[in-house]
């Protein structure tokens, strides 16, 4: 219970630090200017040197991960996704993985029942729940891109009006607001009705989902019940992204809650597992080529050996050979 309770007082408790700075204290300028120019930098610095860090890892052997037949004769046909021989397979398998999660899309459930029998069937929920979370969440950072420009882009008016078309609340509701929160609820049950998962899963499981919750839930209370004037919010944006340090206009106490949980998230990015994001470009299981057949990988770090031939160990010692009665070559 610890592991579920300690995230989650964590992200209150992150929470209530803005909202006292700022409606208490007048730490507006903190929370508004300072905090996320810094959760930014520090952001892409460590996103960056983790980048670095594994692309300097050398990979001395050919690990692709496969499951498919690969480049053999002419007459056997290949599986050029799950097993690559060209760089564009190799793109194609990646690019898959990214957006429609496709490995997790075949994982399979395994389920010991009386007998014992060891019965597999299809598991899809985990695999829809990813996928309408991760495509959510780029949905609402994609609309908020209206936040960071003078002129509202293109695609951000035509994924609010497709986000909107329900048109049935003033403001208008987003299906995304109500998707994205129901995938972060199902990732979490699932992690505590499942016995196995309940067992394996660390507060740093539940951290990101607790966090996430807190920002998406504050953006949802911002726009629908404590309603925030989106204009001085946007004056904001501009500055920060003008480099500029003046302060923040009159803009309501739950919007710094909301950044703030926002510039958190940015700086824990870097440090934990939801680095994957970029991890995925730079897997060798996923990138490299199953061309084993047609070239010779070399273990960078194997030194020179030299051989040392049996007459060469008998010369040594032909002697103690001889007192221990062992059988020898040359007298």
């Amino acid at each position: 219970m610890k592991k579920i309770l300690i995230p989650l007082a964590m992200v209150v408790v992150l929470a209530l630090v803005p909202f006292i700075g700022v409606q208490y204290l007048g730490m507006s300028y903190l929370f508004g200017v300072i905090i996320p120019y810094a959760a930014v930098a520090l952001f892409v610095a460590g996103f960056f040197y983790r980048m670095v860090d594994w692309l300097g890892r050398p990979v001395p052997y050919n690990i692709t991960s496969t499951c498919g037949q690969e480049q053999s004769l002419e007459w056997i046909k290949q599986d050029s996704i799950e097993s690559p021989s060209k760089p564009w397979h190799a793109a194609v398998r990646v690019l898959m993985e990214v957006f429609l999660f496709r490995s997790l899309f075949r994982n399979n459930k395994a389920e010991l029942r009386k007998g014992p029998d060891l019965v597999y069937g299809s598991a899809k929920w985990l695999w829809l729940g990813g996928l309408v979370f991760h495509w959510s969440l780029l949905v609402i950072v994609l609309r908020h891109a209206r936040f960071f420009f003078v002129m509202t882009p293109g695609f951000a008016d035509s994924l609010e009006q497709m986000d909107s078309f329900f048109d049935i609340t003033l403001p208008a509701f987003y299906l995304t607001d109500a998707l994205v929160l129901s995938a972060i609820t199902f990732l979490f049950v699932r992690r505590v009705t499942d016995a196995k998962m309940r067992i394996i899963s660390l507060p740093t499981d539940y951290f990101p989902l607790f966090l996430l919750g807190g920002i998406v839930g504050a953006g949802v209370l911002m726009r629908y019940i404590a309603k925030v004037d989106v204009m001085p919010v946007k004056d904001q944006m501009l500055r920060l992204m003008s480099f500029s340090f003046e302060p923040p206009g009159e803009i309501g106490t739950l919007f710094y809650v909301h950044l703030f949980l926002v510039c958190v998230l940015l700086l824990y990015f870097p440090f934990s597992k939801l680095v994957h994001m970029g991890a995925i470009f730079l897997s060798p299981t996923r990138t490299m080529l199953n061309n084993s057949r047609e070239k010779m990988h070399v273990n960078p770090w194997r030194k020179p050996m030299r051989i040392r031939t049996y007459g060469e160990y008998e010369d040594d010692y032909r002697e103690k050979m001889k007192k221990a009665k062992l059988p020898i070559e040359k007298e």
